[in-house]
């Protein structure tokens, strides 16, 4: 099995969530971080799409607002300085059961404080608001990073949460997972129905 780069992931990640993307869907990403995930999205919906970002840390939603400007995306996304958890509560009741995509990258900031991560309990909390968004072929694509404090932990919750979309009949695939790997690995989720 071949393994993965940070930046080979992050492409593929984008890969998989442009595959089901198209202009004038509802995007969110889960963790806005430096904002690229969020650039990426808003070009993908286009001006006549919505993206909604997330991120817990004011550098992160900051950093994102600037991308964002610098690239005249800014109209199509709104930003939530909250937790990815209340995703389904930030957005309007008419965004829910239309979401396209739903993008994680889970970890922490690059170039900030390694200690505020995302959290193994917040995490599912949010993939399962996602789930509950998406649309009949909307995906969740998430990238699970294994290296940080608590990452192996999160890991293995998000690999529970794919065996339950597996039980429930859903398209999933796991790039990259093996249980005793320290190495970053996707779970793409196709919803159903």
């Amino acid at each position: 099995m071949a393994t993965l780069n940070p930046v080979r992931v992050t492409e593929q990640a984008h890969d998989l969530a442009a595959a089901v993307l198209q202009p004038g869907d509802i995007a969110i990403d889960a963790t806005a971080g430096k904002g690229r995930d969020t650039a990426f999205l808003a070009k993908l919906v286009s001006a006549t799409g919505q993206v909604h970002a997330f991120d817990i840390q004011a550098e992160a939603i900051q950093s994102t607002k600037n991308l964002l400007q610098i690239a005249g995306l800014s109209s199509q996304v709104s930003l939530h300085h909250r937790s990815h958890a209340e995703m389904k509560s930030a957005l309007p009741p008419e965004h829910w059961g239309r979401v396209s995509v739903v993008l994680f990258n889970c970890g922490y900031l690059p170039g900030s404080n390694q200690k505020i991560a995302t959290q193994p309990k917040s995490t599912i909390k949010a993939l399962e608001a996602a789930y509950e968004l998406l649309k009949p072929q909307g995906r969740i694509v998430c990238v699970a990073y294994t290296g940080h404090p608590g990452g192996r932990e999160e890991s293995s919750q998000i690999h529970d949460f794919a065996d339950q979309c597996i039980a429930r009949g859903d398209k999933v695939e796991k790039l990259n997972y093996h249980p005793t790997f320290a190495r970053p690995w996707i779970l793409a989720v196709t919803r159903q129905n």
